[in-house]
């Protein structure tokens, strides 16, 4: 196997042929989320590549509606029900005098601003997960979502609002449970360097069965032909059983997201694009190499730069910029600017 095989592969199972956004969701499984805006939210970045007409800020507008819930995967997002049923339950500890009390406010009022925790049960705050502070009331909020016990029934402003968890019914077994989850992050992911997909999925399988090792469970899934395994010069890659899509996808132009499925693994990237991509917005300025969000440029099957874009005075800005030499032709040209125009439409742009 070859790493262009690998990239037409990887390609073709991501960037499948655009579909109704319900439908998009259910095969996708997972849309990682970020809050940054440059020029739109991650989830709707990636999301415009795979649904037909798809309008930023669309996902949150239909977040009601549609069959998924906000949760952790392999990383904080947009998870589909089937998917978020193995995800729980997690998490066995007792619940604190706080946290109770907010459960049963929340019970009480059927959903919960974390604006009107902090305003009945104090404004305190401590130091969180990420090292900054935070109100002790969202981080109890925070913490019952996590444990399956409230979840995210809509957003207002951005801020999550809160509402009992629904029954989701008897769960699986958790080696079951652990199993499948491997089979839906490897098919997001896939094909994904062994190393770094087991990095990235063992964290939350312990949070379902604590004593599970995951690269014995990987072994095993190998051996039994479930996942399928090869070495491309020197580095290990799963993906879900099945053949290889080598078929040459369009030649077309496309701003990935930096959170994008394809651009996912950094090890991968550099693999199979010959250079390295880091995601600088919380870099120094005078430190960023490629800009503040620049987002990578496919042509084809090929990752050849990155552009950064922003809405200024109504209209769009993109700068692009390449890893090697620009490609020559009229062909890219013509592609660029028609992805510019679709991206024009996807933020409602004139």
């Amino acid at each position: 196997m070859s790493i262009r095989q690998l990239r037409r592969h990887a390609v073709s199972q991501s960037l499948f042929r655009p579909a109704a956004l319900k439908d998009a969701l259910a095969r996708l499984g997972f849309v990682q989320a970020d809050p940054i805006r440059a020029p739109a939210c991650a989830q709707d970045l990636i999301l415009r590549h795979r649904v037909k007409n798809y309008r930023a800020g669309e996902l949150e507008r239909r977040y009601p509606s549609l069959d998924i819930e906000e949760d952790y995967l392999y990383a904080y997002g947009f998870v589909a029900r089937p998917l978020y049923r193995l995800l729980h339950p997690r998490g066995t500890g007792a619940l604190s005098a706080l946290e109770r009390k907010i459960i049963a406010a929340v019970r009480d009022s059927g959903e919960l601003h974390p604006g009107q925790a902090a305003a009945r049960f104090g404004h305190n705050r401590i130091t969180n997960a990420w090292g900054g502070q935070s109100r002790r009331t969202t981080d109890a909020l925070e913490r019952l979502h996590h444990r399956g016990l409230l979840r995210v029934v809509r957003r207002q402003g951005g801020t999550r609002i809160y509402a009992p968890a629904g029954h989701q019914g008897k769960p699986e077994p958790a080696g079951e449970r652990c199993r499948k989850l491997i089979l839906a992050a490897a098919a997001i992911l896939a094909p994904a360097p062994r190393k770094s997909f087991q990095s990235a999925i063992a964290p939350r399988l312990r949070w379902i069965l604590p004593s599970i090792r995951a690269r014995e469970l990987l072994d095993g899934m190998i051996g039994s032909g479930e996942l399928q395994s090869r070495a491309v010069d020197g580095i290990e890659y799963v993906w879900p059983s099945g053949k290889i899509n080598d078929e040459e996808p369009p030649r077309r132009v496309r701003l990935l997201a930096p959170f994008d499925p394809l651009v996912w693994d950094r090890r991968r990237f550099e693999h199979l694009w010959g250079w390295a991509y880091r995601f600088e917005a919380y870099t120094p300025p005078a430190k960023r190499l490629r800009g503040y969000y620049a987002m990578p440029l496919l042509w084809g099957d090929d990752i050849i730069g990155w552009a950064n874009a922003a809405v200024r005075g109504g209209r769009l800005e993109c700068e692009t910029g390449f890893a090697g030499k620009r490609p020559a032709g009229k062909d890219f040209h013509r592609e660029l600017e028609a992805e510019f125009d679709a991206m024009k439409a996807f933020l409602s742009l004139p």
